[in-house]
């Protein structure tokens, strides 16, 4: 298999903890790929349409892409234990609320990184942050039981989304109303598979 992957990509970066959570690595050739909304890599749009980050080259199939698609593909390769049926719409919910944070975070780069200066938007860079800080915020106030369990897919997305705020927006303190999620956070970040994928570029 083949992976489309930046470094700096918070939804590549979840699949990559994955990879190393699931003993994966071998199996799996990392292609290092430069691409933005506005010029798109030609060799991954010929493998995923929509011209996105991460997309999963099978030998045996189409390629796969989203990032929570090829995330439970790699699980079930691997038989893994990232997406457990005992809770599986908890799991679920949890990632899609991680995916959130990261889109929000990651359309504020694009809001001053792809617009000429003169047509950026500051109100929509505050209302992302404000998506993204509310799904922190619901992350700490109702979901600490879930992320003090078992490591799961639901966890490495709230991690990947948390590195990435500190990689993009680290003059934005999102620790400061939720101390237990930055305790968490601090502990999560130290498993060799998040060490390992820390964001880069």
């Amino acid at each position: 298999m083949k992976l489309f992957f930046s470094p700096a990509s918070p939804f590549v970066r979840k699949v990559h903890v994955v990879m190393h959570e699931c003993d994966l690595l071998d199996r799996v050739e990392l292609i290092n790929t430069a691409t933005t909304p506005i010029a798109t890599d030609p060799a991954l749009k010929a493998s995923n349409p929509l011209g996105k980050l991460p997309a999963l080259v099978r030998e045996d199939g189409p390629t796969v892409y989203d990032s929570r698609v090829i995330t439970r593909y790699l699980n079930a390769v691997a038989d893994g234990p990232l997406y457990p049926e005992a809770n599986i719409w908890d799991v679920l919910t949890l990632e899609a609320t991680g995916d959130g944070i990261m889109e929000a975070g990651v359309l504020m780069v694009y809001e001053r990184r792809v617009r000429p200066e003169d047509k950026v938007f500051d109100d929509w860079i505050e209302a992302q942050w404000g998506k993204a800080m509310g799904a922190v915020q619901a992350v700490n106030d109702r979901w600490m039981g879930h992320l003090n369990g078992p490591v799961d897919a639901g966890q490495i997305a709230v991690g990947c989304a948390l590195g990435y705020l500190d990689f993009r927006h680290g003059d934005r303190d999102w620790r400061a109303s939720c101390p237990e999620l930055a305790a968490w956070y601090a502990a999560f970040s130290e498993r060799p598979s998040m060490a390992a994928t820390a964001p880069q570029g």
